[in-house]
């Protein structure tokens, strides 16, 4: 299919799933954060499931996700822009029968998309709250993703929870300095943390990422999975990490 690019865009391929995604190093591109939060939550794989992903970006996510699952997947963005370029993402792997992307806000986002009805969810929220934006020249699409600007954190776990069945998942990256605030948040909308992952940029460095999974209505009962390590001493990825990016034996 052709797809058209804006000026400031490129085509990128997503090599372990076989996919290409449309970027922008200008407005947006997805971190290995997406693709660490996509590997990590649990996913349905009948179509009868439903997958939701809030704070979409330009789509990474649900694509990812999309090659482990069979299930309909709705990515939320509140930018036009981003939506726009995940859209185009979505049509040009011929994914429009399994992925839709909606443009709107998260606040509120069940809804529209339905009251505890979805079987997961996946978040990848802004890190830094508003306070901590010092740049004032940043571009507002880059200060919109990166900065609690329009979500704060409580508001992304507290959504994420509204959509979800009971027993349905809810899975998050964030960084570990605000472990305590996203458990506390999770524990007071329904969400039972059960499953924590710290990655780290290589061994002998302090974490750098969390990933964290919930259940709604769970019992208490949290895993402390093995650490993540990115990069290996020499700077080349490690064998997991390669295998994320790569497929499986790369």
């Amino acid at each position: 299919m052709k797809i058209e690019l804006n000026e400031d865009e490129r085509l990128d391929d997503l090599l372990a799933e076989g996919l290409k995604i449309i970027q922008s190093p200008q407005v947006f591109s997805f971190s290995l954060d997406a693709v660490l939060l996509a590997k990590f939550a649990y996913v349905p794989i009948r179509k009868s499931g439903s997958i939701i992903d809030l704070c979409t970006g330009n789509g990474a996510i649900p694509l990812f996700l999309s090659a482990r699952s069979n299930a309909p997947i709705t990515g939320v963005e509140l930018q036009p822009r981003l939506s726009d370029m995940a859209q185009r993402s979505v049509a040009l792997n011929g994914l429009e029968e399994q992925i839709r992307i909606f443009t709107g806000d998260v606040k509120g986002i069940a809804d529209i998309l339905g009251h505890e009805k979805h079987d997961t969810v996946t978040c990848n929220p802004p890190y830094f709250p508003a306070n901590e934006l010092s740049d004032r020249n940043m571009l507002e699409e880059v200060a919109i993703a990166r900065h609690e600007l329009h979500l704060t954190l409580d508001q992304a776990v507290g959504n994420a929870s509204a959509l979800l069945k009971q027993g349905g998942k809810a899975a998050f990256v964030h960084r570990p300095g605000r472990l305590l605030d996203i458990i506390t948040s999770m524990r007071q909308h329904r969400l039972e943390p059960k499953r924590i992952r710290f990655v780290y940029p290589k061994k002998g460095r302090e974490a750098n990422t969390l990933l964290i999974e919930g259940t709604k209505d769970g019992k208490p009962d949290l895993k402390i999975l093995p650490p993540l390590y990115v990069y290996e001493d020499d700077g080349t990825y490690t064998p997991e990490i390669r295998e994320m990016l790569y497929g499986p034996g790369a």
